[in-house]
């Protein structure tokens, strides 16, 4: 099926690994020229050598996209190397500073920063890259934007109480965008994610798994209860959906949430 992306140019946030890395592939796929951003150079120059083998074109943009500077950096260069962005993808985004020592907790046991830090990457992140995006996209009277969200920010989640505000955050802004900038030929959408098995996850998995194999099993079967489909999903799952939004096929779609995951929410 041609989704009509060859030779657009798309930015993808957060794609040196995971969901982004292979939403990137699929947009490579597809014939469209991918800018690959993440925090640690290493991965972003891998998954841009990733892209280029399929036989487009790519640039690897490092940085933080909670950082507005950042992103407006990104954005510029992404113009001066293909002319133009017309697709942003604005995956990028953590519950939790792991690397702080941080972990998921009630919020009442909670300071400050660790609420401030998904805000910060996950909502402001979205902001500032569609800022960035935004005047060219008017200009050309074309854009799409796709913003991966998850259903803890369609439901909640326990202990993740700012991924949550910040992820629903999104959701609602994005309907206001969707109105501002329809008239433009711009759409701009949400995927929303369920648990998957990104690689962080399966290593995370398997460590569980080969510390207590017994205790694993068993909150394995409650977790799979709670999807329909009885699985969760691989990186394609949720990237796929990601790519039809931001395709000719969905030219008709805005301001509209998706809830790729398994059926673990369904909510209208």
């Amino acid at each position: 099926m041609d989704l009509g992306l060859k030779d657009k140019v798309a930015i993808v946030t957060g794609s040196g690994a995971g969901i982004g890395r292979m939403i990137a592939l699929i947009l490579a796929e597809e014939g469209a020229h991918v800018v690959i951003n993440d925090v640690v150079k290493e991965a972003a120059d891998r998954v841009a050598d990733e892209v280029r083998a399929k036989g487009v074109k790519s640039l690897a943009c490092v940085g933080n996209v909670a950082d507005q500077a950042f992103a407006n950096e990104m954005v510029a260069a992404a113009v001066k190397e293909f002319g133009r962005v017309d697709i942003l993808i604005n995956n990028a985004g953590r519950g939790v500073n792991w690397e702080a020592g941080k972990k998921p907790r009630p919020f009442v046991e909670q300071e400050k920063d660790e609420w401030n830090y998904p805000i910060d990457l996950c909502l402001y992140g979205t902001m500032n890259c569609t800022r960035a995006v935004l005047p060219g996209m008017i200009e050309q009277k074309y854009g799409k934007i796709v913003n991966c969200i998850s259903d803890a920010g369609r439901i909640g989640e326990p202990f993740m109480s700012g991924y949550s505000a910040a992820k629903g955050g999104i959701v609602a802004w994005q309907k206001a965008i969707a109105k501002e900038v329809g008239r433009y030929n711009i759409n701009i959408n949400g995927v929303s994610f369920g648990a998957t098995l990104t690689e962080r996850i399966s290593k995370s998995r398997e460590a569980s798994r080969a510390a207590d194999p017994v205790a694993f099993a068993k909150r394995e079967e409650s977790q799979l209860k709670i999807y329909p489909l009885r699985r969760l999903a691989e990186p394609e799952d949720s990237a796929r959906p990601v790519v039809f939004m931001a395709s000719e096929w969905a030219r008709h779609i805005t301001g509209q949430t998706l809830s790729a995951s398994g059926g673990f929410s369904m909510v209208s």
